[in-house]
C-alpha cells in the first residue's frame, strides 16, 4: 500500500475522492453512493417536475434573479440545458471554470435551470478552502441573490465556527440566500471524547469498548480526524490497520492538514483488497477533547448519525438541506443528521435527490442533488416577492414544508420536505397583502 497525494482536489462524489489532499469534496461518501458518476443526462420525473411546471405556466420562472453555484468540478457551459443562462464563470484555484464534458457542477446548474429557467447563473469553480472563500466573496460582491454550494469540507468544526461555515454565514448577513448540503455521512461518521471512561493505553474506545473501527468499502480510502479548537496544542492521530483476523499491521498514520486553521489530520491512501480497521490515539492522559472521525469513502462499523452534518452545512445562517428519497417517502440512509455540535437542529429542510434529477447509471444523488432543487425554489420565491430577506426566505421555506419525519421539527428532516408551489403562493400572498 502507498499513500497517494495530488495537488488538485479530487471529487469524492464523482471520482471517489481518494487521492486528494484537499479538504473539499463533493458529497457522496462511498462506493455505490451519491454522485459517483458523471452527468450523462438529467431528466425531470413528472411527480417532482409537476410542481415547477405549474409555477412556470403561471409565469414564475426566476426572472431577474441570479443564482451562484460553487463547485469543484467545473461546468460545461456548452450544455444545451444551461446555455443562454450563464451570466459569468470564474475559476478560483486550479483548472478552468468551464469544463466541457460530464461534471457534477453541470448537473447542479441543470437542476437550477430546470427549476428556475430564467434565472441568471454565476458559476464558480473551486479547489480548496481559500478558493471557496474567494468564490463566495465574489458572488456576494456580484450581488447574486442565491448561492448554491453542493460541496462538503471534511475536518472542519461541527459548530459553524470554521472558515468554511463562516463564509456562508457572512454571505447571508450581507443579503445572500446561502443553501448548503447536510452531507452524506450518516453511516460514515463517529464522534466521541478523549475521556477517562473511553481511553485506555492512549487508545479511544468506540462502541461497546471496541478500540477497532472496521471500515467497509473500496480500496481507495480517505479518513479525517478533527477535534476542538481549544485543544489545538494536543496531538491526536488516526491509524489504519490491515488484519487477517489474527494479526494486524499498521498501514497508514494520519498527518496534519495544513490547508486551514483548524486542528485536523487525514489519511488518503490506496490499499489492496482486504480487511481494515481504524484506531484513534492521543496523549498519555485523558484531556476531555471532543473529536469527529469521518470517511467520505467508507462506511464505519461504529458510526453515529448524530452531529454528522459537515461544513458549510454547519453554518449558523445557511439553509441546510438533507436528501429525501421521494420514491419511497423516506430520508436517505446516508443523509447527514443533526444536531450540530453546538446543539442546533442542523437540518433545516429536505428535498428530493433522485426523482427530480435522474442522471447516468451511477447517478447524481445525495444532498448535493437536493441543494439545487431548493436553490431553484428560492429563486422562484425571490421573483414572487422581491422584498424577502435571506432569513424570511428560509422561514418561508420551512413554514410551508411538508412534515415527513417525526412530528414537528426534528434533527433528521428539519421542518420537512420543501413544497415549491405552496412556498411560492405564500410569498405571492405576502406581496398582495
Amino acid at each position: 500500500m502507498r499513500d497517494r497525494t495530488v495537488l488538485l482536489l479530487a471529487v469524492v462524489a464523482i471520482a471517489s475522492l481518494t487521492g486528494s489532499i484537499a479538504v473539499l469534496a463533493v458529497t457522496g461518501p462511498t462506493d455505490a453512493r451519491p454522485d459517483r458518476g458523471g452527468l450523462k443526462s438529467v431528466s425531470m420525473a413528472s411527480g417532482s417536475a409537476g410542481q415547477f411546471t405549474e409555477l412556470h405556466a403561471a409565469g414564475v420562472t426566476g426572472s431577474n434573479v441570479s443564482v451562484g453555484i460553487v463547485d469543484p468540478t467545473g461546468f460545461d457551459t456548452e450544455s444545451k440545458a444551461i446555455a443562454g443562462h450563464v451570466a459569468e464563470t470564474r475559476a478560483f484555484g486550479a483548472g478552468p471554470a468551464d469544463e466541457t464534458g460530464e461534471a457534477h457542477g453541470t448537473a447542479t446548474a441543470v437542476v437550477v435551470s430546470r427549476t428556475a429557467p430564467d434565472a441568471d447563473l454565476y458559476l464558480a469553480r473551486v479547489d480548496s478552502v481559500d478558493s471557496y472563500q474567494q468564490a463566495v466573496d465574489w458572488l456576494v460582491r456580484e450581488d447574486v441573490d442565491v448561492v448554491v454550494a453542493p460541496v462538503s469540507f471534511y475536518g472542519q468544526p461541527g459548530d459553524g465556527t470554521g472558515p468554511v461555515a463562516r463564509s456562508a454565514t457572512q454571505a447571508t448577513e450581507r443579503g445572500t440566500v446561502f443553501i448548503a448540503p447536510a452531507g452524506n455521512l450518516a453511516e460514515s461518521h463517529w464522534s466521541g471524547q478523549y475521556a477517562v471512561d473511553t481511553v485506555q493505553n492512549q487508545t479511544v474506545a468506540f462502541t461497546n469498548g471496541s478500540r477497532q473501527n472496521y471500515i467497509r468499502g473500496g480500496t481507495k480510502i480517505a479518513v479525517w480526524l478533527s477535534w476542538e479548537q481549544a485543544h489545538t496544542d494536543e496531538d491526536y492521530t488516526v491509524e489504519l490497520y490491515r488484519t487477517n483476523g489474527t494479526d494486524a499491521r499498521l498501514v497508514a498514520r494520519s498527518q496534519p492538514y495544513r490547508g486551514d486553521d483548524v486542528p485536523n489530520e487525514r489519511i488518503v491512501a490506496d490499499v489492496r483488497p482486504g480487511d481494515y480497521y481504524l484506531a484513534i490515539r492521543g496523549p498519555a492522559s485523558p484531556t476531555g477533547a471532543r473529536f469527529r472521525l469521518v470517511s467520505p469513502t467508507h462506511e464505519l462499523q461504529h458510526a453515529s448519525t448524530r452531529n454528522s452534518i459537515v461544513a458549510p452545512g454547519t453554518a449558523r445562517k445557511a439553509i441546510t438541506v438533507g436528501a429525501y428519497n421521494s420514491r419511497v417517502e423516506q430520508l436517505e440512509p446516508f443523509s447527514s443528521r443533526g444536531p450540530t455540535v453546538d446543539e442546533r437542529t442542523g437540518v433545516d429542510i429536505v428535498a428530493p435527490d433522485r426523482k427530480f434529477a435522474a442522471a447516468a447509471p451511477d447517478g447524481f444523488v445525495g444532498s448535493s442533488a437536493a441543494v439545487p432543487y431548493v436553490g431553484g425554489t428560492a429563486a422562484l420565491l425571490l421573483e414572487a416577492n422581491k422584498s424577502l430577506t435571506p432569513h424570511e426566505t428560509e422561514r418561508l421555506l420551512e413554514r410551508t414544508a411538508r412534515d415527513v419525519g417525526q412530528p414537528g421539527l426534528d434533527n433528521e428532516t428539519g421542518h420537512g420536505a420543501v413544497r415549491p408551489v405552496r412556498a411560492v403562493r405564500t410569498a405571492q400572498n405576502r406581496t398582495d397583502g
